[in-house]
């Protein structure tokens, strides 16, 4: 799986290597749909044994489903609003199509051709095994593909994007990371052992899903009447907790709290603010990420083989503006001026 991993890496650093090549020497590089593309590329190799390009339409199609259900995610509280035939709920029903057709064409691909060891075989082997009818196996093939692009290549795609942009806006930090990676890695391509050995990179990267959580809300369904302080919840109510808040709370991590410092995470998690709990990136307890250290591996190659190959700043296009669509993004993207070391 690292192999995979440090292939895609490799492919991002020869077409950057190119483009400033092209560029005498440096590059004003938008580096969002680079950092998707290999994303797309890791999740669908691992997952659906193909690379991202054969799968682009579907990358596509689900970026522009995650873009329209962003623009009623506060309204998802309300029973009735999603059936309701809004302008919104149209373009959604369109698109949520789309997505079923591409995708359940790749599925009956894979059912005709020879079986493969991925994770689309055990959805496909799982549903078909099940006793479910024909439109509930397809509803599950389809939700669980779409489960995957979300949590295994937007989130990721984004995370890379803002840690770049950090690392960018902190040029000590850089070449700290960049210092490190040369140490541990030397002439070598990173493997499982330099990984674990990558301190500083692994603060860099806690820092950053602090102050950018890729997931902005954490929703929680009372199956019971509860209370919290002042505040009754009834049965039923879905609790919502916002990221940013808990990550950014002066009385939790200090008044600090705002500031990109990634040595508050030298320590660990656990040493990093007052309640542990309260950082959770990847989710916390019975329901956390199951995919949260495939992700911090694949975060780790990425950006080691980037500040290893690379020096880079801000371009004077960058504009700071994150936005919430599902997931906390650059609205304007990040752009960088790039050069290779």
């Amino acid at each position: 799986m690292m192999n995979l991993m440090v292939e895609s890496s490799i492919t991002l650093v020869n077409s950057w290597t190119n483009l400033i090549e092209s560029e005498s020497g440096v590059a004003d590089v938008h580096v969002d749909e680079y950092m998707r593309s290999f994303s797309g590329d890791v999740i669908s190799r691992a997952c659906f044994g193909s690379n991202y390009s054969e799968g682009e339409e579907i990358f596509l199609k689900l970026r522009e489903l995650q873009e329209q259900m962003s623009k009623k995610v506060f309204l998802s509280g309300i029973p009735v609003i999603r059936y309701l035939p809004t302008k919104n709920n149209r373009e959604t029903w369109r698109l949520q199509k789309e997505v079923r057709s591409l995708i359940m064409k790749v599925v009956k691909e894979r059912k005709e051709g020879a079986s493969q060891n991925n994770l689309l075989q055990m959805i496909i082997e799982g549903a078909t095994n099940s006793d479910f009818g024909q439109d509930e196996t397809d509803r599950f093939i389809v939700d669980n593909c779409k489960n995957i692009y979300l949590a295994g290549y937007e989130t990721t795609a984004v995370s890379a994007t803002w840690t770049l942009m950090l690392l960018a806006s902190n040029p000590e930090w850089q070449q700290r990371v960049r210092s490190e990676v040369l140490e541990i890695c030397a002439d070598q391509m990173p493997n499982a052992d330099m990984v674990r050995k990558m301190k500083t990179l692994t603060m860099v990267i806690h820092e950053s899903l602090r102050l950018y959580p890729p997931v902005p809300i954490v929703s929680r369904e009372a199956f019971q009447d509860m209370k919290f302080g002042d505040i009754n919840v009834p049965k039923g109510v879905n609790v919502w907790t916002l990221m940013v808040s808990l990550h950014q709370d002066p009385d939790l991590w200090g008044p600090d709290a705002n500031i990109f410092k990634p040595e508050r995470f030298a320590n660990g998690v656990n040493g990093a603010c007052k309640l542990p709990y309260v950082y959770m990136p990847f989710g916390v307890g019975p329901r956390t990420c199951l995919g949260q250290n495939f992700a911090m591996v694949e975060l780790k190659i990425l950006l080691a083989l980037i500040v290893s190959n690379f020096s880079f700043s801000l371009s004077p296009k960058y504009r700071h503006s994150p936005a919430l669509k599902l997931i906390i993004e650059p609205e304007d993207g990040v752009n960088l001026l790039i050069k290779k070391l």
